[in-house]
């Protein structure tokens, strides 16, 4: 007589599922994931709270008057240049993550270890351009409760410019920092034997979820102050 088979046993011996139910999700990862959904609502706030302002307004400053220099190079002249570095550089930074994740599957501990240092270097050359950045900005009169660009129209500029600017950026800086502080922590963890022990390297492919979240993130960032 045949047993009864359940609609999740089918799922657990589907070949897309590798034998396991989609269910049976390791915990650490699943708290990773509702963390970065917690904080997914809070960026969103944040930019569309930016997009109302921005589109309430009859005229705005243009991103390619106020981030047209290059930091020790060039004061003018060069819209957006130094801030497509910015984002070029991080979101390679989330390749190396990649190449780390992929290379832990493989219990490669070398390769590990190797694409961690880059991705690190990545978040610390990203947090330095950042810091440039806002100096000259800060040195050209532009803080939170200061705007010295003007309008496209050339009327002059709200301070929800410059207030939103740092607030948000800052907010994204800050978690790029984390990142680099989490990944750091994990890579001494890789060097001194801990996942090669454990037989898995997990804990490099939940600190990669963290990575790609501020890399996706700024790329609405870069759009709504950048581009728009």
């Amino acid at each position: 007589m045949n047993a009864t088979v359940s609609p999740l046993d089918e799922v657990k011996s589907t070949p897309w599922s590798g034998g396991k139910s989609p269910f049976a999700a390791e915990y650490g990862k699943l708290m990773m994931w509702f963390f970065l959904l917690s904080d997914a609502f809070t960026f969103s706030g944040f930019l569309i709270y930016y997009g109302a302002v921005r589109f309430s307004q009859a005229s705005w400053p243009n991103p390619d008057v106020v981030f047209q220099s290059v930091p020790g190079f060039a004061d003018h002249g060069y819209p957006l240049v130094f801030v497509g570095l910015m984002t070029f550089v991080l979101i390679m930074s989330s390749v190396t993550m990649v190449l780390a994740v992929e290379a832990g599957h493989r219990n490669a501990k070398a390769e590990v270890a190797k694409w961690m240092i880059l991705t690190i270097v990545g978040g610390l050359v990203f947090l330095s351009c950042q810091a440039l950045e806002w100096t000259h900005l800060h040195h050209e009169g532009a803080w939170w409760g200061s705007n010295p660009f003007l309008n496209a129209d050339g009327t002059m500029g709200t301070n929800q410019f410059t207030d939103l600017f740092f607030t948000i950026t800052g907010f994204h800086g800050f978690h790029v920092f984390s990142g680099v502080i989490i990944n750091l922590v994990i890579l001494l963890n890789v060097l001194a034997g801990t996942y090669e022990k454990r037989g898995h390297y997990l804990m490099v492919e939940k600190v990669g979820l963290y990575w790609h979240f501020v890399d996706l993130v700024w790329v609405f960032v870069f759009t709504f102050f950048y581009l728009v």
